[in-house]
């Protein structure tokens, strides 16, 4: 006997922060705002996780790389 298929239903779209609030920048000396789209771990989100359009993804992306350049951000964490 088979299971039945569960259909999975898509939820709203996200939207990408950076088009809706003009007034934010993608800046790499501002470690504060690149670390909403990091985890834990240093890795940077996914562009279908954080819901950002491909052209900020990319910035933000270079950004993080150039902050991690400049020991501003961490490439990782330690964990024991």
């Amino acid at each position: 006997m088979t299971t039945p298929k569960v259909k999975r239903g898509f939820g709203r779209r996200k939207v990408c922060r950076f088009c809706a609030d003009k007034s934010l920048v993608i800046d790499y000396k501002d470690p504060k705002t690149l670390r909403f789209f990091t985890t834990e771990r240093g890795k940077i989100i996914p562009r279908r996780i954080s819901g950002n359009c491909a052209k900020h993804q990319r910035a933000l992306t270079q950004a993080i790389k150039r902050a991690r350049q400049l020991a501003l951000m961490p490439y990782t964490t330690m964990v024991l």
